[in-house]
Order: structure tokens, then C-alpha cells, then sequence
């Protein structure tokens, strides 16, 4: 059974199988025509795009900041470590939580 020139109930139902969904004959062809009406609204949104000239980077702007490190390296490293309860050279002595698994 056809239900429109893109989606067929037999292509619904293996969707609805992959994920996982159970669908009666009815679901199947309310989805279906569901999915074809997203279909024809993208293949819309395909015209559309096809048909212009613009380069798709013409409007590509970057609104981030430069890369750069907002803070001298290493700069607030003493203050973190000395609030720290256990400490190591430069770093944060913690105790040990992950042990070997015994069976």
C-alpha cells in the first residue's frame, strides 16, 4: 500500500521496528503520512536552497572571542593549592577512591 510518493507503510513499519515502537496498521498510516508531509517540507527547504547563488559562507561570522588565555598561566595555581587539605608539589592530594575489583 502506497501512501504517497515517498513513504510506503512497509518502509513505516521496518522504521517503527528498528526503533523499537509498536505500531498498529492505523499508527502506521497516520505516521506515514506524518513523515511524508516533514518529507515534502524539506525537499521545499532543498528548493530553496538550490536555487540561490549565495555562497553558503557569506554570512559565516565569528561572534567569539579571540583565543587567548584570559589569565597569566599559573597565576591563581599557589592560592589554589594552599586552600587545598592535602597537597603535593603542585597538586591536590586526594584520597584514594578507585581500588582494584575483586571477584
Amino acid at each position: 500500500m502506497l501512501l504517497s510518493l515517498h513513504m510506503e507503510i512497509k518502509d513505516v513499519k521496518k522504521l517503527a521496528l528498528l526503533s523499537r515502537i509498536d505500531l498498529s496498521d492505523t499508527e502506521a498510516v497516520e505516521l506515514g503520512q506524518s513523515l511524508d508531509s516533514i518529507l515534502g517540507y524539506v525537499e521545499q527547504v532543498k528548493q530553496v536552497s538550490s536555487d540561490t547563488n549565495i555562497d553558503p559562507t557569506f554570512y559565516s561570522i565569528n561572534v567569539l572571542r579571540d583565543d587567548i588565555s584570559p589569565n597569566e598561566v599559573g597565576l591563581n595555581r599557589e592560592k589554589l593549592l594552599n586552600s587545598a587539605p592535602k597537597r603535593e608539589a603542585n597538586y591536590i592530594k586526594v584520597k584514594k577512591i578507585l581500588g582494584l575489583i575483586s571477584e
